[in-house]
């Protein structure tokens, strides 16, 4: 069996140091300078000869700093002789880039999957991808994972006897559908129009939810303006109460303030997937850790052990 060696990028160490203590190897050294032309230069410091490398890094803000530092940390192992390459990525941003709904515009998620694999990536993690056909944009394997599990384990401590799971869109109904089913509640759905990245319109949510505890689910918030628009409808079919859930909590340009201050807004729920800045955490808000879940799968890639049983009844 290979040697393990875990690197991290600047992105999100913090996760990668958790993920290394309930795996119980070191999180190994890495080194990134900038020269002075504004170029990056990543060196790993410790040894990869045919060790089984795994690289820690979501694509969070700045999203193409740390994209490039990902993209250099697996050219540098692949130079080094690793055994495999595994790309671990908390989140994958450019998964919202999916289709080509507009002229001339590109695929992003697939380029950026194309760059992973040229650089060396010989096998991607990762967790709630945006859409499930991004998983078909690599050539190499992938092993998707998801945090219901970790956010139903959370929502079991309330009496849900009355509640509602709620997606935001029709896209997101199948993930609400089995969150629905992890806690024995009922399903609904909004129909959403989006015009802009931050313009959305839902005319009406398919689903009972009047005089309902509603569980807003969302695979990721960025500027909250879905979530935003969902709670002026639910308002006005009049459901009782609201809880906010989602895997990816970016909460970009001052989202979670805002969403923490609808009355109705009882708890906002996310993941550590991406670093939630502790300055702009409010009460409201619940971060709940997937380092668990990744670094058992980890575990069981390393091992050569069934991912996907993970998953088993679910």
């Amino acid at each position: 069996m290979r040697d393990i060696a875990v690197f991290s990028g600047s992105a999100h160490p913090g996760l990668a140091a958790e993920v290394c203590r309930h795996l119980e190897v070191p999180l190994s050294p890495a080194r990134i300078n900038r020269f002075a032309n504004d170029c990056l230069e990543v060196q790993l410091e410790a040894n990869c000869r045919e060790r089984d490398v795994f690289l820690i890094q979501p694509l969070v803000a700045p999203v193409q700093e740390h994209l490039v530092e990902l993209l250099m940390m697996c050219d540098a192992a692949r130079g080094a002789s690793a055994g495999r390459i595994t790309v671990v990525m908390p989140h994958y941003s450019y998964a919202r880039s999916d289709k080509k709904d507009m002229p001339r515009i590109s695929l992003g998620g697939r380029l950026v999957a194309d760059l992973l694999v040229t650089a060396g990536a010989s096998r991607v993690l990762a967790l709630t991808l945006h859409s499930p056909q991004v998983h078909g944009f690599f050539s190499v394997p992938v092993d998707h994972l998801h945090a219901l599990r970790e956010l139903a384990t959370h929502f079991r401590k309330l009496d849900l006897s009355n509640t509602t799971v709620v997606s935001p869109d029709l896209g997101n109904a199948k993930e609400a559908a089995a969150f629905a089913r992890l806690l024995g509640t009922r399903v609904a759905a909004g129909a959403k129009q989006r015009f802009e990245d931050d313009k959305v319109s839902i005319s009406a949510v398919i689903g009972d939810v009047a005089d309902r505890d509603v569980i807003v689910l969302d695979d990721e918030i960025a500027k909250g303006s879905t979530v935003l628009e969902l709670l002026d409808r639910l308002r006005e079919l009049g459901a009782r109460s609201v809880r906010v859930a989602c895997t990816h909590g970016l909460f970009a340009s001052g989202a979670l303030k805002r969403l923490s201050e609808q009355p109705e807004v009882l708890e906002i729920v996310c993941t550590n997937s991406v670093p939630v800045p502790e300055a702009e955490r409010t009460e409201k808000l619940t971060v709940l850790s997937v380092a668990p879940a990744l670094a058992e799968a980890v575990r069981r890639i390393h091992n050569g052990e069934s991912v996907s049983a993970l998953f088993d009844g679910l």
